[in-house]
Formats: structure tokens, C-alpha cells, sequence
């Protein structure tokens, strides 16, 4: 029989600094500790003793040298480190904090910036040098490191007199940190087996024992056991089989295992017999070669060089708001975050400013202002650090021609070469131009004067494109007109548009600036029939969210077909002053190409839109399905045909749940487990697991749920976790989401779609079934940064296929990573398949 432990950082001693940490003047100064001046505000500005731990890689802080100490950060939260002079708000304090004296520490997901001032230009050059160099650490750590850091962290927390060992009573609050409801005579007879020395107090290797036995999993010991031979071991020729059998790896498995026993397992001895422990077969499952993405996926896999509105394109609205529309601050850091996270559409709302310099804010609101120019250059810096294709600039202009003429002189001056001011090839388009042939460039989209044929001397422009677009705005959208067929309203508005907002048109808007709009110039949506009739490929359309919902189902197909051709922008809703959001699926269903959130505020649906565009290298484009594509389709997003899709998911166990936010620090979560399926109106579904009493470290499930779906091409996935409570509302514990298409069944088994609405395909590597087609289509993935700070969490998922009379059964225990709104990560599963034909 195997050992009940499931130990996964054996070689483990507590508390150390990484290995081969050189410690070096700055870091040597940073763990003596510095009084640094924290800064929130002009008005908020304290002292604070921060020092960096033993450990090497966290950083504490007190009220003064010599306080009580709490913790502040750990390096592996911590995205990048800047000067003071790239600090907007230290920047706005030059008047009384030297910018040399500040740095600014930048955390992964939505916690907010540290502003920090030191006492002089060296000590500050040493923390940002330090942190940076800490950070290149972390960033080249292995799994095991990472993991080794983790526990680290962890007996960090529960050291609670910070004096390298653990009592008993310091245990028993570390294990209500870690979210252990535990009898307190089990706990201290595991913590009298660890304490080998009798000291009645654990120390580094001690530790690791208590957790590895605190950590057992009889999930996974089971299903070791069957794939061992001996309980002990898997032999080359076993693992081989169970990546050939259950992985479908077909002929390469044999290599493959050693590879992966030379990657994963941490025993030396038996790297060299080529087995692979338990320790071994658990790493292994929770790496990204047991991700639930196929590793082909991760980067950019999808054809970039189709027409720009055949791509869903990740969009924001009001991008310069870090909080509500009506008196929220805006921040050059909303850009940042936005272009760093993928976002390639990002909104501008520019009016005139002091001095003759235009300002960027929520008009006619009390929400704070910022330079034009500071935008532009934000955009400039951080357009392509995440991705090299095309960045759209979403212009909402309000200015008079005076500054507008300083618009599009700081534009061209600082975006350069990189600002598309013409055609591709000087030509007239006949289709829009691909993410490819536009890689590094930025396009503006807004107001225009005339025609690209009129610019480019081929046919006189129509005078009725000289119309003012409609603003982005939607006070109350119950009174919008129907804009379903051109009617008399339309007709009769058309009319005034005409009488006044062409000639304001043709008064106003900046020939400069007029000219660096190319391909997408706004304007009006009327209905389907007059874009057709008037309108051109390079010329894009705005639809407030309660009109294009309407369209979609009023119209569906109509919709479908229209931005088949021409690219759409929806914007949330005038009302949402608290920078709320809407649904983003259905949107997506009808083709929508710019379906633009504010990415600011967490929730659902940010959270879909996070898992669609995490595909594709995070690349901020995502090719349509082609039936999205097809200006003749005839696809319905509200009444889609075709055959259904079975999927069957069990939910097994969790490991480690964090705990809720602002919990008490003896609470126990009550876990459940809901399992959301989004797609067209047939395919929305969510079902869950009963709640676990009291138990957030190892909670068990084993139930199973089952979906339908017929449009899987459009379909996300989503599992969220939440505390239950009789009481209230359930608290969100973590979700993550991905894309239907970007399961992976296995290592190298693929679940693929052709092209709606022919029937499914299933296809492997070894030898597919001619009866059941052989085009294979790579799935559509993800690849979420490896994060230690997770939990293991196994479900197995069947999908069954009805084929012309034939069903495929497919099993796989899906891996997955749980991210919080914070964005930790801190959920992972094991990974084994099981195809059945039936």
C-alpha cells in the first residue's frame, strides 16, 4: 500500500530565503527595514517601518521600528515595480515628494498600488532595484520552489511570535487561517507525530510533515493505486500506458513519460530507475501538462489574417475610470490595466481643457480629470506590452475645433508611425484590413468628414455620411425610437439631423483630426436595410446595450448578418452610473465585434469576459465561429438549430479553499460548488453541488450535474465556489470560466466542432474513426501563470455525442484553475480521460 500522505514539498525546510539568494547591499538594507512615507492621497500620507522578511520573499510593516509587525504583501502578488516619475499620483505631488525619492509597487488583479517615499534617491533605487530583483527569483522558480514558497508563507502566518517554530496553540490558529475545522485531539495527535524531536514545537521539516499529513488525499491514493502495479510506483511502462490509454498521447507516450518523470517527480533515485513516486504523480497532475488546456493552445494558434470584424475584439468602456461614472477618479492607470490585461479597444472621452489643452473625463459628472496628453502617452508606453496586434482607440470627441487641432497634433507626435493615417496600400478597401497586417499599429475610430473616396480621389462622397453620429449615451431607454424599420420617426429625424447636424458637422470637427480616422468611422445606426443601402465596410456603428439587446431579438438574424460585415461597438447603458455592467454573451451570439465593459468593476460579467479572451495567447482577438462570419448565415442566436451536446460533470473534492473576504479569523466556509454553463438562450443552464459543513481545507462532493448544449462554439463554461449561508446571500468564494471550446479532454484528445451547423466531430491522434470525420480543429485555450497560492479541486466530466445513430463517450477528471476576484490563483485539478465508444 502507498503512505496516506500526498506530501508535495518534501525537500522543504522552514523559514529560508530562496535558494541562491544573493543577498546583495539592497536587499541586505531592505530586510534591516526602512521608514518609508506611504501615500493614498494628497491628503493621506503616513509613516510606515517596512522591512523584508528572512524568508526573502515577503514584506512586513509596523506603525514604527520596533512595532508590532503585520503582513503587507508577498513578492509573488507583486506584477512590477515603477520609478517615482512614472507614479500619476506621486507625479500630481511634485510640489512637496521628490520623484526620485518614490517608487510605486503594482500587485496582479484589482488590489491597488503602493505608493511608497523613502528618505532619499539611494534607499529608494535599493527597493526598487531589490523588489526587482526578487521578482526575476520568482518569475524563474519552478513548481516545487513556488510551492516550497507557499508553505513558507504559511508557517510565516502561523509563526505568530516569529521565532522559527511552531507551539501547538500557534497550529491551531494557522489551521483556522488555512480553513481546518479540525478536532482538536486528531490535530494533536498529527502534531505529536511531526514533532519528532519532542520539543513540543514544530520546525521546518516538522512542519512539512504536519501538512503532508494534514494534506492527504484518498482521491488521488485510489486512483495511484489502480494504476500501480505495487502501490508504491509507476513504472515507465505504467505511466506510459496511463498517458497512452487515459491521456491518448498514441505513440509518443513512451518518450513522454520520461520527459515528464525527469520534469515532475522530485525523488533523484527515482528519476534514475525512471518511476514515479506519488509526489511525482501529483506534481505532475497539477502542472500545465495536466492543465485542462491543450498545451498547442496556449499561445497564439488562431488564423490572424482574416478581416477585422470577423474577430470578437476585447473592448472597454470609459477606460480612464478606476470607479463610478459620477464622481469616480480618472487615471492614465486605467489604461494601463486595461492594455496589460489584453484589451485591445480602449475609449477616450476628450472635452476642452485649461490652457488649451484637452481633458479626459465622464463629461458633465464630478469624476476627476487628466491631461489628453498623459492618455496618449500611456497608450503609446503600453499598447503592446501584452499584445503586438492592433490597438483601437475608441475617440468620444467633444472639443472645439481650436483644441481639437491639438488632439491630432499629439496623436501624430506621439504615437508616431504607429498611428495609421492611411490605407494599408493607399487604396480603397474591399475588406477590412487582418490583426496581422495590422500588428503594432493603433487606429482611431470616431467623427470623420466624407468618404475614404473622396480621400483617395475615387468616387465623389454622399453628403448624407457628413451626419453626425449618435453620442454614446442612453438616459432612458425605454423612450429610444424603434429602430427596427425605417420609418416615419426615422425618417422624420433623419430630416433634423440633416437641418442641423450636418452643418454643425461640417463647422466643427477638425480636418486634422478628421484624417487619422481611416477604417472605422462612426456612424449612425438607422436599421439593417439603410447601412446596407448607405453605408461602407470601414464605417462602424454604436448600439447603447438596451437597443442592441432588442436587436438580437427582434432581429436576430439580421444582426448576425450585419456584422458579418461591418464591425459593432456596444456600450453599456447611461444609467449604470455605477460602472456596472451587462451581459456580454448575448451580444457575442449575434457577432458583435466591440462589446465594451467597465473593466474596473468585478463580477459576472467580467468574469465571462475574462474567460473568452484568455484564449488565443490572452492576444485580445478571438476568431469568430464561421457561421458568425457568413454574410448570407442563417443563424438565429435566439432560435439556434442543430443536434445537442450531453455533458456530464461530477464534482469530486476540493483541497485549501481560501477563506472569505473579511471573514472572521476563526470562521470555517461552508463550500458548494456551482457549475454555470453560458451559450445562446437554450444553452444557459447552472447547477450545484449540497454545501460541506464547516470544511474549507478538504471539502467532498461527489455529485454529479448534467447540461445540455447545442451551440458549444459559443458556450463558456463556468465553476464558482461559494460559502453557504442559511441566513443571507452566499459569499463568492472564486470562479473561473473558459471557453466550452477550450476543454481539453486528455493531453492530445481534442473535442472539436466544424463549422456550425454541420454535425460535431470527434478526433485523436491515434487512428480516429473514419465514420466519425477526421478534420481536427485545435481547441481555443487559455494558459493561466502558475500560481502556488491554489487548491486541488477534482471533478470528472463525461460529454457525450450523438452521431448519426453513434454516441462517443468521453471521460476526463477537467483541471482547472479557480481565480479570485483579487486575481490569485488558487485552484487546480488532476487530470485523467477515459474515451468509451458506446
Amino acid at each position: 500500500m502507498v503512505s496516506s500522505n500526498t506530501p508535495s514539498s518534501s525537500s522543504v525546510t522552514l523559514p529560508s530565503p530562496p535558494a541562491g539568494l544573493p543577498l546583495d547591499d539592497n536587499l541586505l538594507l531592505m530586510q534591516n527595514g526602512s521608514m518609508l512615507r506611504k501615500v493614498k492621497s494628497r491628503s493621506w500620507k503616513k509613516q510606515r517601518y517596512y522591512r523584508l522578511q528572512d524568508d526573502g520573499m515577503t514584506v512586513w510593516y509596523a506603525r514604527q521600528a520596533g512595532g508590532r509587525t503585520k503582513p503587507s504583501f508577498s513578492i509573488s502578488d507583486v506584477e512590477t515595480v515603477r520609478e517615482g516619475h512614472e507614479s500619476e499620483l506621486l507625479r500630481s505631488l511634485v510640489d512637496e515628494i521628490p520623484l526620485e525619492h518614490g517608487f510605486t509597487v503594482v500587485f496582479h488583479g484589482r488590489r491597488p498600488n503602493l505608493d511608497l517615499v523613502a528618505g532619499s534617491i539611494e534607499e529608494a533605487q535599493s527597493w526598487v532595484q531589490g523588489l526587482r530583483r526578487l521578482l526575476e527569483i520568482i518569475t524563474s522558480m519552478d513548481q516545487q520552489e513556488k510551492m516550497d514558497q507557499w508553505l513558507s508563507d504559511w508557517f510565516q502566518q502561523g509563526d505568530k511570535d516569529q521565532d522559527g517554530r511552531m507551539s501547538f496553540r500557534e497550529v491551531q490558529r494557522l489551521l483556522r487561517l488555512m480553513n481546518v475545522d479540525m478536532d482538536p485531539e486528531h490535530a494533536l495527535q498529527l502534531f505529536q507525530a511531526a514533532d519528532k524531536s519532542e520539543s513540543g514545537m514544530l520546525e521546518g521539516e516538522e512542519f512539512v510533515e504536519f501538512y503532508r499529513a494534514l494534506t492527504q488525499r484518498s482521491e488521488i491514493l485510489e486512483l495511484f493505486e489502480i494504476l500501480s502495479g505495487d502501490g508504491q510506483k509507476l513504472t515507465l511502462l505504467e505511466f506510459a500506458d496511463f498517458l497512452r490509454e487515459e491521456q491518448k498521447e498514441g505513440d509518443r507516450a513512451s518518450d513522454l513519460a520520461l520527459e515528464l518523470i525527469a520534469r515532475y517527480e522530485p525523488s533523484e533515485s527515482a528519476k534514475l530507475r525512471h518511476v514515479l513516486t506519488i509526489d511525482g504523480f501529483l506534481a505532475y497532475l497539477c502542472s500545465p501538462d495536466g492543465d485542462i488546456f491543450s498545451p498547442a493552445c496556449r499561445p497564439v494558434y488562431q488564423d490572424m489574417s482574416y478581416p477585422l470584424n470577423h474577430y470578437f475584439i476585447h473592448s472597454s468602456h470609459n477606460t480612464y475610470l478606476l470607479g463610478d461614472q459620477l464622481r469616480g477618479q480618472s487615471s492614465v492607470e486605467g489604461y494601463i490595466r486595461a492594455l496589460k490585461r489584453g484589451c485591445r479597444c480602449v475609449e477616450v472621452d476628450v472635452w476642452d481643457g485649461p490652457n488649451g489643452e484637452p481633458i479626459v473625463y465622464h463629461g458633465h459628472t464630478l469624476t476627476s480629470r487628466i491631461p489628453f496628453q498623459d492618455v496618449v502617452a500611456t497608450i503609446a508606453q503600453y499598447a503592446f506590452q501584452t499584445s503586438d496586434f492592433p490597438v483601437i482607440v475608441s475617440l468620444e470627441n467633444h472639443c472645439s475645433w481650436e483644441q481639437q487641432k491639438v488632439i491630432a497634433q499629439h496623436l501624430t507626435e506621439i504615437l508616431g508611425e504607429r498611428l495609421l493615417s492611411t490605407t494599408l496600400d493607399g487604396l480603397l478597401p474591399t475588406q477590412l484590413p487582418s490583426p496581422e497586417e495590422l500588428r503594432g499599429r493603433i487606429l482611431l475610430k470616431g467623427k470623420k468628414m466624407g468618404t475614404l473616396e473622396e480621400e483617395l480621389g475615387e468616387a465623389p462622397g454622399d453628403p448624407e455620411e457628413l451626419e453626425e453620429p449618435e453620442e454614446e449615451e442612453e438616459l432612458e431607454p425605454e423612450l429610444e425610437p424603434d429602430v427596427l424599420d425605417f420609418d416615419e420617426t426615422a425618417r422624420n429625424e433623419e430630416k433634423r439631423k440633416k437641418k442641423v447636424g450636418l452643418e454643425k458637422s461640417k463647422t466643427t470637427l477638425c480636418p486634422a483630426l478628421s484624417a487619422l480616422v481611416v477604417y472605422m468611422k462612426s456612424v449612425p445606426f438607422r436599421s439593417f436595410a439603410h447601412s446596407k443601402a448607405h453605408y461602407r465596410l470601414y464605417e462602424t456603428s454604436s448600439f447603447s446595450e438596451a437597443k442592441a439587446r432588442r436587436l438580437v431579438k427582434e432581429a436576430g438574424n439580421e444582426f448576425v448578418q450585419h456584422n458579418a460585415w461591418q464591425l459593432s461597438r456596444v456600450y453599456p447603458s447611461g444609467l449604470r452610473t455605477d460602472s456596472s455592467n451587462y451581459s456580454p454573451q448575448e451580444l457575442w451570439n449575434a457577432g458583435c465585434q466591440m462589446v465594451a465593459l467597465n473593466i474596473q468593476t468585478a463580477g459576472l460579467e467580467m468574469d465571462l469576459c475574462d474567460g473568452l479572451f484568455g484564449q488565443n495567447g490572452s492576444c485580445g482577438y478571438v476568431l469568430k465561429p464561421a457561421f458568425l462570419c457568413d454574410p448570407q448565415s442563417s443563424f438565429h442566436p435566439e432560435r439556434p438549430p442543430g443536434p445537442s451536446l450531453t455533458l456530464l460533470i461530477q464534482v469530486i473534492s476540493g483541497q485549501q479553499l481560501p477563506k472569505v473576504a473579511n471573514s472572521k479569523e476563526g470562521s470555517i466556509v461552508d463550500p458548494l460548488v456551482r457549475v454555470e454553463i453560458y451559450g445562446v438562450p437554450g444553452d444557459t443552464a447552472r447547477q450545484e453541488t449540497s454545501y460541506v459543513e464547516n470544511n474549507g481545507f478538504n471539502p467532498y462532493w461527489g455529485q454529479t450535474l448534467q447540461f445540455q448544449v447545442r451551440v458549444p462554439e459559443l458556450a463558456l463554461l463556468r465553476f464558482v465556489v461559494e460559502d453557504y449561508d442559511r441566513a443571507s446571500r452566499n459569499d463568492f468564494v472564486g470562479q473561473y470560466t473558459l471557453p466550452w471550446t477550450c476543454v481539453q479532454q486528455g493531453e492530445s484528445v481534442c473535442l472539436t466542432f466544424q463549422s456550425y451547423p454541420t454535425q460535431p466531430c470527434f478526433s485523436h491522434q491515434a487512428d480516429p474513426d473514419p465514420s466519425l470525420g477526421r478534420d481536427r480543429v485545435l481547441c481555443e485555450a487559455f494558459s493561466p501563470t502558475p500560481c502556488p497560492h491554489r487548491a486541488l479541486f477534482l471533478t470528472q466530466v463525461t460529454v457525450t455525442y450523438i452521431f448519426s445513430q453513434r454516441m462517443v463517450q468521453v471521460s476526463t477528471l477537467l483541471p482547472f484553475l479557480c481565480i479570485s476576484r483579487s486575481g490569485k490563483s488558487w485552484m487546480k485539478i488532476e487530470t485523467e480521460c477515459e474515451v468509451v465508444a458506446v
